[in-house]
């Protein structure tokens, strides 16, 4: 094993890919980190030393002798040039495959590409959060008091959910909520509809779960609506996900329309980006560019907006300006200017139908469920 030095801290272990192809998890003392499509094992960790003092459960990953190895060579300051080679220091098989598991569950909370057009469905977040939670819990001696740690955030806002999952009967969603109900006992949550969940989970009736879940069905918004009068120019454009919020907008590429027309002497860009929730797209910022021109606003509640266009000076652009501009340039940003290029994206669909067709051990229950859904 080689520690190296990189942005002032020590690192463990191999290269990682970027967003949205990495699954991070903040432990006592350290970030750890995954290629999602990688080993599920957790063999290919990188585990970056944020205070290796506090990370006393290193021991369980790269045993005594190792923690002591690793102890000892990170009691120097980490610079540029620094890099030091544990010898029979290894990240041992399995201990931190539990640990991916819940990193990847974090993931699949920000980076799932849930999309109507490629046919890729939901999953359930309350389900998802359920089994997250779970998971920290069982991680205590790992997480403690990390960003990833606060369990009662995850439950708080899912209790009527989980009761309407328990009305349906299914018994592995059953189970699940019942030993997210004794944890949220456990902890202390205190939030709208809990009360109401203790009892429904002492009254449930279980039924047979079927392959047919009506429950998971996606919705998104329609097409980007009529053509506008006067349309100038149209076309499409796709949103780079780590620029957005999770689980608002389509993940398919060219799910943003729009058109440029001209009303009188007055021109507009009209967008349309496909919402498929649960999150809400309204105040998502959006911008059009194309040479000099610009149109600068915000998503409503369905995803559309109409702003006008403007010049360089911030004055409205007139029809003809608008007539003669070459629009085959145009740029369209939803949400914040991010470099993500779209082969990452299409990998993490492939990661996604391939997680869908054949739900392995390490799957989350939402995953199967969504999995069995008739679409």
């Amino acid at each position: 094993m080689r520690l190296v030095a990189e942005s002032g801290l020590w690192r463990i272990g191999p290269a990682v890919a970027a967003v949205p192809l990495v699954a991070v998890l903040e432990v006592d003392g350290a970030v750890l980190a995954w290629t999602v499509d990688g080993a599920a094992d957790g063999s290919a960790a990188q585990i970056t030393l944020t205070d290796a003092a506090r990370a006393d459960w290193l021991w369980r990953v790269v045993g005594e002798d190792g923690h002591h190895a690793v102890a000892t060579a990170t009691a120097q300051a980490p610079n540029h040039e620094a890099g030091v080679d544990l010898t029979g220091v290894d990240v041992r098989s399995g201990a931190v495959a539990d640990l991916r598991r819940l990193a990847v569950g974090h993931w699949l909370r920000r980076w799932w590409p849930a999309s109507v057009r490629d046919g890729i469905v939901g999953l359930d977040p309350a389900l998802l959060d359920a089994e997250i939670a779970l998971l920290t819990a069982a991680a205590e001696d790992f997480v403690a008091d990390g960003l990833d740690a606060d369990i009662g955030a995850l439950l708080a806002p899912h209790a009527a959910a989980l009761t309407m999952h328990l009305r349906v009967g299914d018994p592995r969603v059953v189970a699940l909520v019942r030993k997210v109900v004794d944890l949220a006992d456990d902890i202390g949550v205190d939030a709208p509809g809990w009360a109401e969940l203790v009892d429904a989970v002492g009254n449930v009736e279980f039924h047979r779960a079927t392959a047919h879940q009506d429950d998971y069905a996606l919705a998104a918004g329609g097409d980007g609506g009529p053509v506008p009068a006067g349309l100038i120019a149209r076309g499409t454009a796709s949103i780079a996900w780590s620029g957005v919020p999770g689980g608002v907008f389509d993940a398919a590429e060219d799910t943003v329309s729009w058109a440029v027309a001209a009303d009188g002497d007055r021109v507009a860009a009209t967008l349309h980006a496909a919402v498929i929730g649960p999150g809400s797209p309204t105040g998502v910022p959006v911008t059009v560019h194309c040479g000099n021109l610009s149109a600068t606003g915000e998503l409503d509640a369905s995803g559309r907006t109409t702003v006008p266009v403007l010049d360089e000076a911030n004055a409205p652009v007139a029809a003809a300006t608008a007539w003669d501009q070459n629009w085959s340039t145009t740029v369209v940003t939803v949400g914040a200017q991010m470099a993500e290029a779209p082969d990452a994206r299409e990998r993490v669909r492939r990661f996604a139908r391939q997680r869908l067709s054949q739900p392995g051990p390490d799957a989350y229950l939402a995953e199967t469920l969504a999995a069995e859904s008739d679409y």
